[in-house]
Formats: structure tokens, sequence, C-alpha cells
């Protein structure tokens, strides 16, 4: 498959037109007010780009929210198909309004909820005749805030956020009948007849001539149930509901119209959301965003964001700066913290309860994330991790089980295996202590022995030492060893605590990734109940348990046969020995793949960086013994697969784990096995990057020498000493200190 790296045109304008404003800007600033600016904490913002992304299948939003909140406020620009799952397409030239909350680089549908619109000309027209074109050159976006001119409206709309509130500011440039649409109907759809009927109930309110209540219920991913007040600073002189498009429809659209805004004149528009009532949604309003006072939401919105990204100072190429910082921007978009603002939220069974510290996080694409989202946290986000982890225990004491990918407190069952349980006992092997270890093992143990309706059958797995693929629906293969690093993570949790008897159980299904292996072809096969191979099989074939089918999740046999992150070591002596395995490493990234599956993208060989079970791969050359090899390939990883504009992600950020792929391998090393606690060394890819922990420490990586010749590592110093083990502990990462690659371009240390 082909890597789209079309430059865009449009982008090309809109980056020239923001570099302009920028300039502008400056040259109006006078020399005692750029002197007091220079004195100032560093605008990391300005580094980052939220339309990066934005096209072919990165499928990320360019709106405001702020770092793990609920709101994610952003145009709409299509609202069916696999191309809209963040509901906004850079390329597209008309859009349909603005959403309240949105996923984030993920490849299913789910949220956008709340659409708005603001309108002039006639009021009432067809549910879809509300849309307008916009102007690209007049369409920015910062970290916390996006703004962009609609032409046939005459508007400007300009979007800041709160974590649980939206907050609308329109600049109406003709004053005939303005109005704005609210279609609560409106949410992505994987077709035409879902878009028309994912709303089970809808019930509003007018309060005043100022503010609309309400409660939606849809479903499309999970049963989602949304409370909100809309409010606006101007009285509603009318409102009226549009006749419904379809007999399947049961979300109302309205129409809220204005008698008295002027030409020139703005219309604030406050939009609070809670999962648990209208009530809830007030008190976030009210604790929030009291009063009308945009700009000062917007400057609040930035500073929230730049106080994160500063825990990271990077030195590079401003393109190295713009990647690294957008990657940053897009790894803190979720979890989302989704409790109001007094501590309640909905959980998994619909009942309103109090998360137990005041705050529940949601959104884990658990799959995704546990490979390097979650192993970033640790380092940059150790504030977040304890209440990330006691969210997933406590939404699995109520389901029965770790979440598998949550999303508004319910579960999705979307992918394979349970990766909240190497997420939580990540956390408790590197120290994590803020959460009830034996709640969270309890949880873990139960996720792991007990069957649930959807994706779990440890009865076969127990019996036959796999999923067999004749008594497995789909995804046998993937299922199976995504399962067994699983039972090594808790192995680990369990080794911990000093449970030697779950240790040892653990441990020996930890090792079943051995059944699967066929030594005459050298991959992961799928295995039948009788414990023959199945046939016919070839390696390249890919599968998708949602449309083609097949043992593998999103991938192949290539892809899958290195899904063996706890022991690596013993994959290995399954080859015979380093020298075969590096000979099937070679071949995987040289054979050529045809792929014509949207999630297997970014291809070098067989490797596709566009989807998750790649990402450590790379790594494993270091781990055989030729760590020339790693160093070339992250070299090549970087200057294809990652670019600052709209087209520059190969596949779906998902939910921030292409970023912290880039983040953690700019600093070189990656952690194959996150449970682990080691990152294995690849080579850096950027100049200087300083960690600011949150102890007060720093953490920093130098790469003396590196240059485009001098990608190899030559040798390395661990606080100015000769450091030579293959992995550095997170342990010394946190403890603070200086690490420095000497860079060469000379290939060193390879034993085969």
């Amino acid at each position: 498959m082909v890597i789209k790296n079309k430059p865009k045109k449009e982008m090309k304008k809109t980056n020239s037109l923001i570099c302009k404003w920028a300039v502008g800007i400056a040259a109006l600033l006078s020399p005692a007010v750029a002197a007091a600016s220079s004195t100032q904490t560093t605008d990391y913002t300005k580094y980052v780009n939220p339309f990066v992304g934005n096209a072919d299948n990165g499928h990320t939003f360019p709106g405001a929210c702020r770092p793990f909140g609920m709101i994610q406020t952003s145009p709409v620009t299509g609202g069916v198909g696999w191309r809209y799952c963040s509901e906004y397409v850079y390329s597209d030239s008309i859009i349909w309004g603005f959403t309240q909350d949105h996923l984030n680089g993920t490849g299913c549908m789910d949220l956008g909820d709340i659409l708005v619109m603001p309108s002039t000309g006639k009021r009432i027209r067809q549910w879809d005749a509300y849309r307008s074109r916009y102007a690209k050159n007049q369409e920015f976006a910062t970290p916390g805030y996006y703004s962009v001119y609609l032409t046939d409206a005459k508007v400007k709309a300009e979007l800041t956020a709160a974590p649980h509130v939206a907050f609308h500011r329109y600049t109406f440039d003709s004053a005939d009948s303005t109005s704005v649409l609210i279609d609560l109907q409106h949410g992505p759809s994987w077709n035409d007849k879902q878009y028309h009927s994912q709303v089970n109930l809808c019930e509003t309110h007018w309060e005043d001539d100022q503010t609309l209540v309400g409660h939606v219920q849809n479903t499309v991913w999970v049963k989602q149930d949304y409370f909100f007040v809309i409010k606006f600073n101007h009285r509603v002189t009318s409102h009226t509901v549009l006749p419904k498009a379809f007999d399947t429809e049961k979300g109302d659209r309205i129409v809220a119209s204005f008698d008295d805004i002027a030409q020139g004149e703005q219309l604030l528009v406050k939009i609070a959301m809670s999962t648990t009532s209208i009530e809830g949604a007030k008190k976030n309003l009210q604790t929030e965003v009291p009063g009308w006072d945009f700009a000062a939401v917007k400057a609040s919105a930035h500073d929230d964001w730049n106080n994160y990204l500063k825990r990271i100072d990077v030195e590079g190429t401003e393109e190295q700066k713009q990647n690294y910082y957008t990657s940053f921007y897009h790894a803190l978009i979720q979890p989302n913290q989704i409790a109001d603002a007094d501590g309640m939220y909905r959980n998994a069974d619909d009942k309103v309860v109090k998360a137990e510290t005041g705050q529940f996080y949601s959104t884990f694409s658990c799959w995704d994330t546990y490979r390097a989202a979650h192993p970033f946290y640790t380092i940059v986000m150790p504030d977040r991790v304890d209440g990330m982890v006691n969210s997933l225990v406590e939404q699995a004491e109520v389901q029965g089980f770790l979440p598998i990918w949550g999303l508004w407190g319910k579960e999705n069952y979307c992918m394979v295996a349970n990766h909240a349980v190497s997420i939580v006992a990540e956390a408790y092997h590197k120290g994590f202590r803020g959460f009830d270890a034996e709640r969270a093992f309890n949880a873990i143990k139960k996720t792991q022995t007990v069957s649930h309706k959807l994706k779990s059958d440890w009865e076969n797995y127990m019996k036959y030492g796999y999923l067999p693929t004749d008594l497995t629906e789909a995804e046998s293969v993937s299922s199976s060893l995504e399962s067994m690093y699983d039972d090594y993570a808790a192995a680990d949790m369990a080794r911990l605590m000093g449970k030697k008897q779950d240790e040892a159980y653990f441990t020996r299904r930890s090792q079943f990734y051995k059944n699967l292996f066929d030594k005459s072809t050298q991959f992961m096969r799928p295995r039948l109940s009788d414990g023959s191979w199945k046939t016919p099989f070839n390696p390249s074939d890919l599968a998708h348990a949602e449309s083609s089918g097949g043992d593998y999740t999103e991938g192949n046999a290539w892809q899958y046969t290195w899904q063996v992150q706890h022991d690596v070591n013993g994959l290995i002596k399954l080859f015979g020995g380093p020298k075969p395995f590096l000979k099937k490493l070679d071949q995987f990234f040289s054979l050529k793949l045809e792929s014509t599956l949207s999630d297997v993208t970014g291809l070098i060989g067989q490797y596709a960086h566009g989807n998750e079970p790649s990402h450590h791969v790379a790594y494993l050359y270091a781990m055989a013994g030729r760590p020339s090899r790693t160093q070339e390939l992250i070299r090549e990883i970087f200057d294809t697969q990652y670019r600052p504009t709209v087209d520059g992600l190969c596949g779906n950020d998902d939910c921030g784990q292409m970023s912290a792929w880039y983040m953690l391998s700019a600093m070189g090393f990656y952690p194959v096995n996150p449970v682990s606690g080691q990152y294995v060394f690849g080579a850096p890819q950027m100049e200087n990057i300083t960690l600011h922990l949150v102890d007060g420490k720093t953490f920093t990586v130098k790469a003396e020498g590196l240059s485009k010749e001098n990608k190899y590592v030559d040798y390395i110093l661990l606080n100015g000493k000769r450091y030579n083990k293959p992995y550095i502990n997170h342990a010394d990462i946190m403890k603070g200190g200086t690490l420095v690659y000497k860079m060469t371009s000379v290939k060193k240390h390879d034993k085969y």
C-alpha cells in the first residue's frame, strides 16, 4: 500500500496565513511589551497544530478542548461513514455545524453530540439546509480555541472550552433573521439509516427565554445518556421544532431565533454537559463558566494546555518541535474525566454514583494505549495515573471485568483481550499506590478467569491452551496472544504482592503462546480444537473481524507472530536462535504487503506503523543482537510516517498511541513490555529533550553528534557513567539525571 503523502494546497495556504497573522501581531507589539513577553513562560502551544491528522484516516479533530476534559467542541464536515469518525475532514468545503464531544483519532463512530449552527436568512428550512461553506483562509486552531468564517451564513464562529462546558461566540455580519439550529438527532454513524435512528429518546424544555435544557439517549457504539444546558446571552424571541426528516427519528431539531442582534454584534452560547442529570450540567456550568467572558475562558484554556506542555522541553528543528508538541497535545486529549464538578457520574449499570476520588476517567482505548500512551503517562503525567487506575477498577466492580474499551462509563467491547489488566499491573509495578491493590488485583483476576458475554472464553482457553479457530467466532490467534500478555501482567502483579499461587497460575498461562507457533512455517498460526493447523494458510492474508473476518485483529500472521512482548527471549528460542529470528525480521520489513484495510497503513514491508500490533517490532532487532537495524528503522519511521501537516499521520492516532510512540522513540527508547518497567534502547531523534518531572527533578536526554548520517549509537552515558544495558529502567528515569547518546555514522554493537 502506498502511503498518501500528497501535500494539501489548502493547508499550505492556511499555514502561510497563520504565519502572516503571527508576524503581524508581533509587529504590533511595542518594544516594551515585546521585552516583557520575552521574560514570560514559553508559549509551547505555538508548536501545536490541531489540523495534523485531519485528512485521510488520522481521524483527529481541530476543535477546542482541555487536557483530559469531557468537552471537545469542534466543526462537523460530515457525519456518515468511517471517513467521519471525528466528523471533520480538512479537504471538505462545507460545515454542518459544531458538536460538543468527540473521539480523538479512533476508527469508530460515537459522540458528536449537540450540533449547533448559527445562521442568517430564512429561519425555517429543510433539516440539512443550514450548512454553510467556509473560508479556509479564515480557519484557525490552537489548543483550546478554534475559529472559522462561515461564508454562506455570514458568521464568524469561535469555540473554546472548559472541562465540562463548550463556549461559543458568533459574530454576525448580517442582521438578517439571525438564528441558531440545535440538532439533537445528529451523531456520527456508520450509514444513513443509523444516522436517522440512533436517538432512543429526546426530552427538551425551555426554562426561560435564554435557557434550553434536555436529556438525550442514543446508541451507536454504547448506549449513551447525556444531559445538557444551553444558555444564550441574548433573549430567544421564538423557537421552532422542525418536522422529523424520517419516521425513525426521535431527536429534536430546534431553531432558536433572535430579533435583537445587530450587524457586527456577538451572540454567546454556553453548552454544559453531564452524564447524570440536568442539575449536574447546571452545576458544571456554574462551577466552570459562571459568567460571559469568552476571552477569559479562552485564555484559561490556553494556560491549561501550556502548563501541561511545558513539562517537556525539546530542541530540534521547527518541524520536529511541531511534531513533538502536537503529539503531546493529542496524547492528553484523553482519557476524559467525565464525572461532574461534584464527582457524580453515570456508571456501567446506568446508576448515578459518586466517584470515590471525585474523578472518573473514561475513553480508554486500552488495546491501543497500553503499548505506549499509558507508559508515557507514568513518566510525564504520574499525577493522573492513580485516578485512571481507580476509574478502571470502579468500572470493573460494576460490570464484572476491567474495561476493554471504556466510553462514557460504559463498555463497547471493541478489540480483543483486556489490556486494562496491563495498565493496572504496570502502574503497580512502577510504584503507584494511590489505589487499593487488593481490589485492583481482584479485578484483574476476575477479568482473566471469569468469562463474560462477548470476547471471553476462558473455558476453551484453559482446555486447549489457546482459543481454537473452529470454536472461536473470529480473531482466535490475536485474542489468544493478546490474552497471554495480560496473563503475564497478572502474574507480575501477583508476584509483587506475594501471591505465589496466582503468580504460578498466570505465569503458566502466559507461556501458552508456544502452542500457536508453527515451527514449519515459523508463524503464529490458527489452530483447531483437534490440535491440527488450519489450512489453507497464507500469512499475508489480512483479517478484520468487523468486515472480512479471520483469525487476526486488523492484521495478519506476519504482524502477529511478534506479539510476545513479555517473553522475547522465549520467542527467539522458538525460531531456533537469534540468526533465524533476525532473518524472519528482515523478511518482515522487506516483503511487500498489499493492504485494502483502512486500519493497516504506514507500510514498510509487512510492518504497518498505522496500526498498533506493529509498534514494538522495530525494537526487536535490538533485543536480538542487531541494534543498528532498530536504529535505522526508527529513523525511517520518523522520516516517512510523521509530518506536521493535515495528512501527517499514516493511520488513526488512536487516542494518543501514535503520538506516544513518537515522543518516546524520539528520546531513544520504547516500552516493548510496558509492565516490566523497562524501555528498550533505539536511537534518539532530537538533540535535546528535558522532562520536567512532577517532583521538581529533571531527566534530560542528549543526542551528541546527531545528524542525517549519525543515526547510530556509539555508546551511552547515564549521569556521566558508561551505561551498557540494552534498556533503561523506569525508576532510573524518575530519579532524574542526564542520559547522553554519543552518535556515530558507523554501525556498532551488532552481534549478528
